[in-house]
């Protein structure tokens, strides 16, 4: 990989790390609701999921979906329940009980395993190894791209859990915090867009 594909890698790293996607407004929904600590997991999940889907990608497991179509379908449909799904257990989350007992931040298999059904992951994969990866000692250029993406997103995506921990300080009146939650979920439905547009 040349110095200017690099630059050029890691700036696409960067700017598709930080911005808004279904990853991000989890951890900040997570930070506000239950700090950073409770949070890491998900954050090294998300982080470590997405890597090993660049390498998945990266191996050839596209023509996996290419050779059956309805695998592809199955993963859209499920991916939009499970956004679906996710979004309604943020938006129930408003009534955030003060002894904590309230629901718990995804784990890291969970965050780790949401990255095959995030359809922004799946664009920033794809759009890794077929654009910043030169077939040219291939096998070692998909291990450093997703190294370095790892490398790269992981910080993105802790700013997103750290910011929503800044907010959690302004959400401590429950009807604050239930406006705040369902913003989230509605956000993370507006993320369902792609899935739908993808399907007409």
């Amino acid at each position: 990989m040349t110095s200017d594909l690099l630059l050029a890698f890691t700036a696409y790293a960067f700017v598709t790390s930080i911005t808004p996607g279904p990853n991000n407004t989890m951890l900040l929904a997570s930070g506000a609701n239950h700090g950073f600590g409770p949070t890491v997991p998900m954050i090294f999940g998300i982080s470590i999921g997405f890597t090993a889907m660049v390498l998945a990608v990266g191996l050839g497991i596209g023509s996996v979906f290419l050779a059956f179509p309805i695998l592809h379908d199955a993963l859209r449909y499920g991916g939009a329940a499970y956004l679906i799904y996710l979004a309604w257990r943020i938006g129930g989350s408003a009534a955030t009980s003060a002894d904590g007992s309230d629901a718990r931040p995804l784990s890291f298999l969970q965050a780790a395993a949401f990255q095959w059904v995030n359809p922004k992951a799946w664009i920033m994969a794809v759009g890794a190894v077929a654009t910043y990866t030169p077939q040219d000692g291939f096998l070692l250029n998909v291990v450093t791209v997703a190294a370095l993406f790892m490398v790269i997103n992981a910080p993105c995506v802790s700013a997103w859990a750290a910011f929503g921990t800044i907010l959690r300080g302004f959400l401590s009146n429950p009807a604050s915090r239930r406006v705040f939650n369902i913003a989230m979920a509605l956000l993370l439905l507006a993320s369902l867009y792609p899935i739908v547009t993808a399907a007409t």
